[in-house]
């Protein structure tokens, strides 16, 4: 498909489109900006990725998705496969305003593809537990809590280790 029917069917899209980020892509400069502010906005200067976000984009076996409405940035997600066996989802981030309209899910959806595609066992992820609608969607796709973790994001902050075992996922 070329550049130019991809910018027609955005127009008509609701929803977006989800896009994988490839380095030295024309668009590359402008996302990861859109995304470093999302970032900043979305999670607690301690959890954000925005000052070393370069760095994670150049890890060898991670990847990015984003969504774009109309050139617009509105969620994206990370996710790495640090070996041949497990997969991690290391962000999701949908802009407040695009909320409860689909973005979270195509995004997860599609990172649980790519790391389907790498022949991996089992999807793993950290989820706030006060973060109900980000609970509910993960258990929405098959994810299950494996425990809380204890002062994983800080001391008085907890997290769901959540997992995805292909066998009987989606």
């Amino acid at each position: 498909m070329n550049q130019t029917s991809t910018k027609s069917n955005l127009s008509t899209m609701e929803k977006g489109i989800v896009v994988e980020l490839i380095r030295g892509s024309t668009n590359w400069t402008k996302v990861v900006e859109d995304i470093v502010k999302l970032e900043k906005k979305t999670f607690p200067k301690h959890e954000s990725l925005a000052q070393n976000f370069d760095a994670e984009l150049r890890k060898r076996n991670a990847g990015l998705l984003y969504v774009d409405a109309d050139g617009e940035t509105v969620g994206y997600t990370m996710y790495s496969w640090p070996s041949s066996l497990s997969a991690s989802i290391t962000k999701l981030a949908v802009k407040e305003n695009r909320r409860r309209q689909g973005h979270g899910e195509a995004l997860l959806r599609a990172a649980i593809d790519k790391c389907r595609s790498r022949k991996v066992q089992r999807v793993s992820l950290h989820v706030d537990p006060t973060r109900t609608s980000a609970v509910n969607l993960y258990k929405k796709l098959g994810f299950q809590v494996d425990c809380l973790v204890k002062g994983y994001y800080s001391a008085d902050r907890d997290a769901y280790r959540m997992y995805l075992d292909f066998d009987d996922s989606i």
